[in-house]
């Protein structure tokens, strides 16, 4: 089915926009408002659709958001995420979620949404951020009441508004980092994670957590510079004549989907299970040094974000890593992504996690990878089906980037690439296997194991695997925001 791609406003055939226009009013103190919105269609089924609605505020900083608009056929808001929703009749209302309530000027936020239709599914005709029609441009309003000298109310001339700029290209500055390629591509990161570099160019903060032996005492590893790579020297500092673990890998999402090891206090697991050691791989990202989160068996670590942003039930969402095709096993199950928050294997779709290995969960591979599939709970799935997928291939290379995307309802995509040079192959583009439609994910997040694994009472991690960064979106990307990402990743210079 051709997916419809629904615009508010058409110029030159750019993206569709909305924003306020209005007069200037001089006075002694003025607050601008402006606003444009974005409202894409990007998955259409008999009944049912997919949307992403991104902000941009042109005006002044703002503190918490409300949009409004009306549906005027009909449609049904099923399950939102990023934001908070309300509808009476045709009337809808979204509002922030806490996390993204602040815009800066220029700056965006985007939430995405399931619904109902039947019949016709028209675009909004109008939106409206805090109150206040947007239209395209900026209003200038008065804090106090206007002044009565009709000469110092000038109105603006028409030039004075601002254009309609068109929407982000996900490539559109070669500073974005990989969070910010997948925000302008309208597929915000929910999770971010990295033991090498920031994923967002404005990342500050810091990547993970060591733990030394010697005295039990911690540290946080943070970033060289603002949107740069890992500061390794404090780690070989800190973990200089003993040894140390990573502890936890910090969100960068601001979502604070934290990935704590099972068998810590904050995720308990079983007696096997232990954090990976912090010092057993060293490698340079960009010219710096860095380490690598080294996962071998017992090693696992783990997150309940299913009311933080992760995407639960059919939402579509996606993700990808950096791992390597040097350090590898059979052992279930090196995975990352979306897993139950039981920690048991629930049901077929309660998990939509990549996993690299070589493992043949199935039978009837060829060669003996390591290859991209999805886990998708009761098996890795090469392809759409449980027979093995033709298109699949191995990726041995050191550093592999691996892909994968879900629309919750009907279509998921794996795709594999050396992640130091080259584009990224398709492996699978097509329908989810019988008994997985509609998905069923519960919203947590895995990171080196299955999700039936490590919970007290239950057994330890079998598989090994690198994990260098990776993260998990809202929405299903496009191939341009996936290249873009992948762009990216073989410019960041993994040596």
């Amino acid at each position: 089915m051709k997916i419809p791609r629904l615009r508010l406003w058409l110029a030159a055939g750019v993206a569709a926009v909305a924003g306020l226009t209005g007069t200037l009013t001089t006075t002694a103190a003025q607050a601008a408002a402006g606003c444009r919105v974005d409202y894409t269609v990007n998955n259409s089924w008999p009944g049912g659709f997919g949307a992403n609605v991104t902000i941009t505020n042109l005006g002044d900083p703002v503190n918490g958001w409300r949009l409004t608009w009306s549906f005027t056929a009909g449609q049904t808001i099923t399950q939102l995420w990023n934001g908070t929703v309300s509808q009476s009749g045709s009337q809808v209302t979204v509002t922030d979620a806490g996390y993204n309530a602040s815009i800066g000027t220029g700056g965006n936020t985007s939430f995405g949404f399931n619904g109902s239709w039947n019949g016709t599914n028209p675009v909004p005709a109008s939106f409206a951020l805090n109150g206040t029609t947007c239209t395209g441009g900026v209003t200038t309003s008065p804090s106090s009441s206007p002044s009565a000298s009709p000469s110092s109310s000038p109105s603006v001339s028409p030039s004075a508004s601002p254009s309609p700029s068109p929407s982000v290209s996900p490539s559109a500055s070669p500073s974005n980092l990989p969070c910010d390629i997948y925000a302008a591509g309208g597929t915000p990161c929910v999770a971010a994670h990295s033991t090498t570099r920031a994923l967002f160019r404005s990342y500050s903060g810091n990547l993970y957590q060591v733990r030394r032996s010697s005295d039990n005492t911690t540290r946080n590893i943070g970033v060289l510079t603002t949107g740069g790579t890992a500061n390794a020297a404090t780690q070989d500092s800190f973990c200089a004549g003993t040894s140390c673990v990573i502890t936890v890998l910090y969100d960068q999402s601001g979502h604070g989907n934290d990935l704590w090891y099972q068998g810590s206090s904050v995720v308990p697991g079983s007696p096997q299970s232990k954090p990976a050691t912090a010092t057993t791989e060293s490698l340079t990202v960009g010219g710096n040094k860095a380490y690598s989160l080294y996962i071998n068996p017992s090693n696992s670590y783990w997150r309940d974000g299913h009311t933080t942003g992760v995407p639960t039930g059919t939402a579509p969402e996606g993700m990808y890593m950096v791992t390597s095709g040097t350090h590898v096993n059979s052992g279930c199950c090196f995975d990352y992504g979306n897993s139950e928050t039981t920690r048991k294997a629930d049901a077929a779709g309660a998990m939509d996690a990549i996993n690299f290995s070589k493992q043949c969960w199935f039978g009837g591979c060829s060669g003996s990878g390591p290859w991209v599939q999805a886990d998708l709970e009761w098996g890795l799935f090469p392809g759409g089906s449980q027979s093995w997928n033709p298109n699949q291939r191995a990726f041995t290379s050191k550093f592999v980037t691996a892909m994968l995307k879900n629309n919750g309802t009907t279509r998921f995509a794996l795709k594999g690439a050396n992640a130091q040079s080259g584009g990224m192959t398709t492996l699978w583009d097509g329908a989810l296997p019988n008994g997985y439609n509609p998905m069923k994910k519960q919203g947590a997040i895995i990171l080196g194991s299955g999700g039936d694994c490590c919970k007290p009472d239950g057994g330890a991690n079998l598989s090994a695997g690198t994990f260098y960064e990776g993260a998990m979106v809202a929405g299903y990307p496009s191939d341009a925001t996936e290249n873009a990402v992948q762009a990216n990743i073989t410019a960041a210079g993994y040596r």
